[in-house]
């Protein structure tokens, strides 16, 4: 069995200022509420494998894994897996991004497949719940920052 999240938002803005943003690791603690810090290890030409830190849970406890990521301009799609696994067996993101049908802005998709380790704290029911529900509030605080540097651009 494994564990598989599929959530999308539509972000107004031009496809350029939402694939640079959202591709700037350096930003993304600013970007995303729960992330630390970043730190980059390795290029290796468009691959970045880095150091995600977040901030503490509810119990004190700092999550921090590496992970790898491969950004396609040509294609708007990002490839990317944890190398340190953590309590996932696997644990592969794919984000997409496409012009919405109705030219409201960049629709942006984050695809979750993973598998979780026996001893890990939750089943991959539990991290499916738990990542559906993150999801959607780190989608919604991108948009609202994408969208409000897009208007402070104009």
């Amino acid at each position: 069995m494994a564990g598989h999240t599929d959530n999308e938002i539509t972000i107004e803005a031009p496809m350029e200022l939402v694939w640079e943003r959202t591709n700037d690791l350096a930003s993304w603690p600013q970007l995303f509420s729960e992330y630390a810090s970043v730190d980059v290890i390795e290029r290796n030409g468009a691959t970045v494998r880095f150091r995600l830190t977040m901030h503490p849970d509810e119990d004190g406890t700092v999550w921090s894994w590496v992970s790898e990521r491969t950004p396609d301009p040509e294609t708007r799609t990002v490839t990317a897996h944890r190398v340190e696994t953590g309590p996932f067996e696997f644990m592969d993101i794919r984000w997409e991004y496409r012009e919405a049908e109705d030219g409201s802005g960049v629709v942006m998709r984050w695809i979750q497949d993973f598998h979780m380790k026996p001893a890990a704290p939750v089943d991959d029911a539990g991290m499916t719940a738990h990542l559906n529900r993150n999801t959607a509030v780190q989608m919604k605080l991108i948009k609202e920052k994408v969208e409000a540097a897009a208007v402070a651009a104009r």
